[in-house]
Parts: C-alpha cells; sequence; structure tokens
C-alpha cells in the first residue's frame, strides 16, 4: 500500500508546492477524488478549541484514511493530528506500531 509521507503545518503556513488544497473541512468525496487522481492533498482544519479537539481529530483520522497527505491545523491541535497520522499509518499498515502489547492473562 502506497501512503505518502503525511505532513502537519501551522494554520498561516502556505501550501507546498505540488499539493493540491482541497480547503476547509471538504468533502470526503472531494478529497477522495483528488488522492484517487494522484494528487497530493491539503486539508485544512479549524477550531477555536485551546485542548485537543475530538471533532476536529476524527476529521482528520477520516481524510488521512482516505488519502490527505498534508494537514493545515491550529498549533494547539498538531500534536494531536500528528498521533492520529501516526495511528492511521500503522492500521493501514504503511509502519510499525509504536508499542506492540500482548494480552495475557
Amino acid at each position: 500500500m502506497d501512503v505518502r509521507e503525511r505532513k502537519v503545518l501551522s494554520s498561516g503556513a502556505p501550501v507546498p508546492d505540488g499539493v493540491v488544497d482541497a480547503g476547509t473541512a471538504p468533502p470526503a468525496g472531494r478529497v477522495e477524488r483528488l488522492t484517487a487522481a494522484g494528487d497530493a492533498v491539503l486539508v485544512t482544519l479549524e477550531t477555536d478549541a485551546r485542548e485537543p479537539d475530538p471533532g476536529l481529530l476524527a476529521a482528520a483520522s477520516v481524510y488521512a484514511w482516505l488519502g490527505a497527505a498534508v494537514f493545515r491545523v491550529p498549533d494547539s491541535q498538531a500534536d494531536g493530528v500528528r498521533q492520529v497520522l501516526d495511528m492511521v499509518a500503522s492500521i493501514q499498515g504503511a509502519r510499525p506500531p509504536a508499542v506492540a502489547r500482548r494480552g495475557l492473562a
């Protein structure tokens, strides 16, 4: 499975060269079409929350699963989004889990 390196940008960061800006919280179908065409896609997610925003993190996981490669988020959400992107990549088999535990009774 070919999963591009995913990046998190701060809110004011410009769109990197070669990346298609899908807009702010775009419809999932738009992101899916752009990624199917082979484009690196930027998704912008906004919130006023200072603490991790569960809705924003959930949206980031869906967009990552659909193939979005670059995320522009508020600085307060950057660490949480990076963790979500790592989790999605692990579930998709693109990277090993950070920690593997076996449940032993």
